[in-house]
């Protein structure tokens, strides 16, 4: 697989590469990232591949990473057009303004004016909602967003972080009033983090909806640099989000990087192999902050894992899945126990087996 093997994302008629490139790193203002240079060189790189797909947003390096994009095209203009750019709104870089960010149709607007600003384009491909406020009637969002469709300044959809019913309410909104699709999501997935599992990714497949996953190295520690005899004590950027990993975390790293070992790939391009494989995904974002580490990530469309190793790491990195989805997951054994259906052979649930026979 390569770059420009590229994917449909969710039921629209959008194709993006099986990798994202994510921005998120591009400046330096908060302390870590890369230099604008730096940035430019990762970028050009992704694209001289074949990459297609960048994801940015106002809040990043407090809109430097929309300025950096935004000067790389403004500098190669014959190459805008062929990229599929999208920026997300919700962060506020108006302090004092309460109408400064979020899903209100005066923040929407603003937002997106200010990022069109910075990223020197006329429009942007696709405008994630990178998170919603409880209060706010989706009908307001979704009309406001439809709208900018129909001027032309944007193109499609998606939504990040957002809770799953909230995306199936926003999703049956904009449905029921002809009004533009929910077409991708973004969610937090990795070998250390498949809650996601329980309602939003299925929530996606059920809905035709295309997921990003974001953090498929979760905070790097799944890049190698870590084992349970080469543990890290301290939090990336000492925020609480960044904590150090668990002793059942180090677990599935060191299986991470002991597969890694059988294959010749680094941990990196196992984990990202991993994600990618997984039922309902689209296209994974990446980041890097080096060239280096640019290179290193995109191997992962080198890596087939065996059935043997997929199945080991799937099963040291089961998640606890919250209710109704742990409630749930036996439900197919107890529908179809004993039979095959669809091409699934489902085994038959012990105890509904044994109670049937004393009938």
């Amino acid at each position: 697989m390569s770059l420009d093997s590229y994917v449909t994302l969710g039921q629209s008629g959008l194709r993006v590469s099986p990798l994202t490139l994510g921005t998120m790193t591009f400046g330096e203002d908060f302390g870590w990232g890369s230099s604008p240079e730096v940035s430019a060189d990762i970028l050009a790189a992704y694209l001289d591949r074949g990459g297609n797909s960048i994801d940015t947003a106002n809040i990043y390096t407090a809109g430097h990473s929309e300025r950096i994009i935004g000067d790389y095209f403004a500098a190669n203009p014959g190459k805008r057009d062929g990229v599929v750019l999208g920026t997300k709104f919700f962060g506020n870089l108006r302090p004092g303004d309460p109408n400064g960010g979020g899903v209100g149709r005066k923040g929407v607007i603003q937002q997106l004016e200010n990022s069109l600003r910075r990223l020197r384009t006329d429009y942007v491909d696709i405008f994630w909602v990178h998170n919603f406020d409880p209060r706010m009637p989706v009908e307001e969002t979704m009309r406001t967003l439809d709208d900018l469709v129909t001027a032309g300044k944007i193109r499609y959809v998606g939504l990040s972080d957002i809770p799953a019913w909230k995306v199936a309410e926003m999703a049956v909104t904009a449905k029921f009033r002809s009004w533009v699709p929910i077409t991708a999501m973004q969610l937090e997935y990795s070998l250390l983090e498949r809650t996601s599992e329980g309602e939003l990714i299925p929530a996606a497949q059920e809905l035709g909806i295309g997921v990003l996953p974001w953090s498929p190295l979760k905070n790097g520690f799944l890049s190698g640099k870590y084992s349970s005899s080469r543990p890290t004590t301290t939090a990336r950027g000492n925020h609480e989000y960044f904590q150090p990993p668990t002793d059942s975390e180090y677990v599935v790293i060191d299986a991470v990087n002991e597969v890694a070992a059988e294959i010749g790939a680094s941990s990196a391009a196992v984990a990202l192999s991993w994600v990618q494989g997984r039922p309902g995904i689209t296209s994974t974002i990446i980041g890097a902050r080096t060239l280096e580490q640019f290179t290193a990530n995109i191997t992962a469309l080198d890596v087939t894992l065996t059935d043997e190793q997929r199945g080991r790491l799937d099963k040291l990195s089961e998640p606890a899945l919250n209710f109704p989805a742990s409630a749930n997951q036996h439900s197919m054994m107890i529908q179809f126990g004993g039979t095959t259906v669809d091409g699934v052979s489902y085994p038959a649930h012990p105890a509904l087996s044994a109670a049937a026979e004393q009938r």
